[in-house]
């Protein structure tokens, strides 16, 4: 069982992402980075650290893949409604 003091801290600071100075979540949030980016970010700064490194890269990619498409898609939705 848990200990009830401890629980919050590995909920709130599990120390695959706190190895820093600052929380990752802490430095996505004053970025203000979106959903995708975010989990970049997460994932990168925690690569090894709970999962498997390339797994944890492979993740961060994924999600930046995701980002580029969205942006892409974005760019190409201006560019037509300019016309």
């Amino acid at each position: 069982m848990v200990d009830k003091i401890e629980f919050p801290n590995i909920v709130e600071h599990p120390p695959h992402y706190t190895s820093g100075k600052i929380e990752v979540w802490d430095f996505i949030a004053d970025q203000r980075f979106d959903y995708f980016l975010g989990n970049v970010v997460k994932y990168v700064s925690r690569a090894g650290r709970k999962d498997d490194y390339i797994q944890d890269l492979l993740k961060a990619r994924a999600y930046l893949d995701k980002a580029i498409d969205l942006e892409h898609e974005r760019r190409e939705l201006c560019n037509s409604s300019d016309v």
